[in-house]
């Protein structure tokens, strides 16, 4: 065989070995403006991909073909191809974009711009669009819009104000505020339960869970609370429709949630200031960036164990990838 003859066998190898191979890893490196692509198999930094200042939170895009970072600082979005970790566009001009979610009915793209104070909705025009978002409505919030949520009907938003200790919810249909209610001390990430009757509320300042009864368009009632760990701050659910997972950042360890019991059904130790959450479709592996540690932390939950961890860069915050359980 030629030289010519091995190089393309050896590009052909390559190319299917890539192909069987499972999807990348993406982590958030907020105070280094990057996203370290991780590969398992062994566990490893593969690259890094500059984005713009404080890439904090990301979220796929309705058409599934494209991974958005949020640069907060930057006032921009990266599009990143969630298979191949190539950079496929850069939005700019999207203020202070914290926190971002797609409604589930595709029509709206929210952010929380955390250090101006207001909820943005866009319309989302698809990537093919000179201008794949229109800004449609900007809302004035009380101090430090942090986590959303949005309800499987696409009419209900939700957000914790982190620095005023409140929790909001927006009506989509008429862009307007429908209640705000106060709740425990540093308000972090907020999860609606597959059956939409109850919010789940972390307490970032606390140790606490808070737990918050709906009433569709009356503010809601306090329910109970889950003693966690201390700095209870992301969610994870577990795909099943009865388990949820939270992070206690300066607690060092994920609590396990049961939504059935109502109780805590086990803890699992998480080093180094444990922050967002991933699920492989094992069921039995956890992905956490240990945002104090600069890694990526990889937890094995049935042997209730660090089995691995990754180098990446500094304050690791967001996590995904392709290869993930459902998130309801």
């Amino acid at each position: 065989m030629g030289f010519l003859g091995l190089s393309a066998l050896l590009l052909s190898l390559c190319g299917a070995a890539m192909a069987n191979s499972p999807p990348p890893v993406f982590v958030l490196n907020s105070m280094d403006a990057s996203v370290s692509v991780v590969d398992r198999n062994p566990w490893r930094e593969r690259t890094r991909i500059q984005t713009g200042k404080e890439p904090h939170h990301l979220y796929l895009s309705p058409d599934e073909k494209s991974l958005i970072v949020a640069n907060a600082r930057a006032d921009s979005l990266t599009f990143i191809d969630p298979v191949s970790a190539e950079v496929q566009r850069t939005v700019q001009g999207i203020a202070d974009p914290y926190h971002l979610r797609f409604s589930p009915d595709m029509k709206w793209f929210v952010t929380a711009a955390n250090r101006l104070n207001h909820v943005d909705l866009y319309r989302w025009h698809g990537m093919a669009a000179e201008q794949p978002l229109e800004l449609v409505k900007r809302i004035p919030t009380t101090r430090t819009p942090s986590h959303l949520f949005i309800d499987d009907a696409s009419q209900r938003l939700y957000a914790s104000m982190q620095d005023s200790d409140e929790l909001l919810c927006v009506d989509l249909t008429s862009q307007s505020v429908l209640w705000k209610v106060a709740v425990g001390k540093t308000p972090a990430d907020v999860y609606l339960t597959p059956d939409e009757r109850y919010l789940l509320v972390g307490l970032t300042g606390d140790r606490f869970v808070q737990v918050w009864q709906l009433r569709g368009s009356q503010a809601p009632v306090y329910a109970g609370r889950f003693h966690t760990g201390a700095g209870a701050h992301s969610f994870r659910a577990l795909g099943d429709g009865r388990h949820v997972l939270v992070s206690n950042r300066a607690g060092n360890t994920i609590s396990k949630l049961d939504l059935k019991d109502w109780r805590i059904a086990d803890q699992y130790p998480a080093p180094g200031g444990p922050d967002d959450m991933e699920l492989l479709k094992d069921g039995r592996t956890l992905l956490v960036t240990s945002r104090w540690a600069r890694k990526l932390t990889v937890i094995d939950m049935i042997d209730r164990k660090v089995v691995a961890q990754v180098r990446v860069g500094r304050s690791p915050h967001g996590v995904w990838t392709l290869d993930h359980l459902p998130r309801r």
